[in-house]
């Protein structure tokens, strides 16, 4: 029996959910916030929180890997999957659409290659563990990536490169560095590798 290996090299395993962002918490009014989509598109989006919350649904169990070494197993999130918005012509990325920008609250940003954008293991989360995101994890829409145990066919890439306090796609023909990747981090992030820096 083959024992399929879950912890990347580098880190340790955790029982807590350890917060860490940049920039204080924002506050949400659901009567003026928007979520914005554009860029390399066939057609730019702006969706209301309750356009958000007509949105289909899924439910995803990941292993999380944050950059700071720590990893916590067997979470449960409940979202978005860009992957089944995309295949049902929901959101239309344009031919040359290549790379994607998240924007998030206090002008924060990460990227991340199309393919890696549209995988099952990338979420556009609404719900932990059951219960709506609180605000310190993002509340009330965050990007989320980890690991799917068992699938090893799937890029894995370190947990920042999700963005708390989502507010938009760039969907784009090259890549540009989010926050972090200017900042020094590794433009990738495969957990795997340990492409921190």
């Amino acid at each position: 029996m083959t024992t399929i290996k879950r912890l990347p090299p580098g880190q340790h395993p955790t029982s807590g959910f350890p917060t860490l962002h940049y920039g204080p918490i924002p506050g949400f009014n659901p009567a003026t916030w928007d979520f914005r989509i554009w860029g390399a598109v066939e057609e730019p989006i702006v969706w209301t929180w309750d356009q958000i919350l007509d949105l289909p649904r899924v439910k995803v169990n990941l292993d999380l890997h944050c950059v700071t070494t720590w990893s916590k197993f067997g979470t449960e999130w409940e979202g978005i999957s860009p992957k089944m918005l995309v295949e049902q012509g929901v959101i239309k990325p344009s031919p040359e659409a290549r790379f994607v920008m998240q924007h998030a609250e206090h002008g924060y940003t990460t990227n991340l290659p199309l393919s890696v954008f549209l995988q099952e293991n990338f979420l556009i989360a609404t719900h932990y563990n059951g219960q709506p995101l609180t605000p310190e994890h993002g509340y009330p829409l965050r990007g989320v990536t980890g690991s799917i145990p068992g699938q090893t066919d799937l890029k894995d890439v370190y947990l920042w490169k999700g963005a708390k306090w989502l507010r938009g796609l760039e969907f784009m023909a090259r890549d540009q560095f989010g926050f972090w990747e200017a900042n020094g981090y590794h433009n990738e992030g495969d957990v795997w590798m340990e492409q921190r820096t």
